[in-house]
């Protein structure tokens, strides 16, 4: 399956798949006829896999059960090859929420890093295209995002600096997502690039940033800024055991939109 949609065809070559074993570790595989997993449970054959549906237990070579899945966006995201850190699941659905993107909307994404906010935005139905000064990081955005989506995905990236400007010749954005130390730099340009009433969404590790961010969108010409994180705790739920668990994520990352407007007439 591509991440695009439903597939109930059986586990082919060339797909990905997650393995889980008893203690709940995950392994993220692409399948290829006759290549093998290795692990310390064991070895499983990619041939025991192909032909199986989904949610089907495989028996490695040490007798030991692995579940396997096909996996979910949040799964890749956090076990795809990077370059650049990438942003949690739990922060991706709620960037797809404050940008309000959806089918249709041309989005432009300045600080692709490994591509996974491009696969969930085209996910989602947007048309993407980013911008990103380093090769590396582009090269591996493209190959994360052609493994999960396909070749097929309304997608280019452009290797420039969105400091400097914004190309408009094939039209205006409808959103400018920006995954940058210093999105209040991109702010000059943006007036020219997004549709009146669009939306301009960032994402900053820390406060002092979006503080200078906030500062540069009371200067005009937005509206209606608003920042938010996301903190995300998972319980330990096992017949009377019933407790928060241990660890959860916390601080990652704060969201910032605002919304384009047209200077009022004096």
């Amino acid at each position: 399956m591509d991440g695009s949609g439903r597939d109930d065809a059986p586990l082919a070559p060339g797909e990905r798949v997650l393995l889980v074993d008893a203690k709940g570790r995950r392994y993220l595989l692409s399948l290829v006829a006759g290549g093998s997993f290795h692990s310390h449970a064991g070895i499983v054959a990619h041939d025991d896999i192909v032909g199986a549906p989904a949610g089907a237990t495989i028996v490695g070579s040490t007798g030991r059960r692995f579940l396997v899945v096909r996996p979910t966006l949040a799964d890749v995201v956090l076990k795809m090859p990077r370059g650049a850190q990438v942003i949690y699941p739990k922060d991706l659905g709620a960037i797809l929420i404050a940008a309000d993107i959806g089918p249709g909307h041309r989005v432009l994404e300045a600080g692709v890093g490994s591509g996974a906010l491009s696969m969930a935005m085209l996910r989602a139905g947007a048309q993407v295209v980013g911008y990103e000064r380093r090769p590396d990081f582009s090269a591996r955005a493209r190959e994360n995002v052609t493994a999960f989506l396909g070749p097929d995905v309304d997608y280019r990236i452009e290797e420039r600096d969105v400091y400097e400007g914004i190309d408009t010749a094939a039209g205006r954005f409808d959103r400018v997502v920006l995954d940058l130390p210093e999105p209040w730099r991109v702010l000059p340009h943006t007036p020219d690039a997004l549709v009146p009433g669009g939306i301009v969404c960032s994402y900053l590790p820390t406060i002092t940033q979006v503080a200078e961010l906030r500062a540069a969108l009371e200067r005009g010409p937005f509206a209606m800024a608003e920042t938010s994180e996301v903190l995300r705790r998972t319980w330990h739920v096992e017949e009377r055991s019933v407790r928060p668990d241990h660890r959860m994520v916390a601080h990652t990352g704060f969201i910032t939109t605002a919304r384009l407007v047209v200077p009022a007439a004096p």
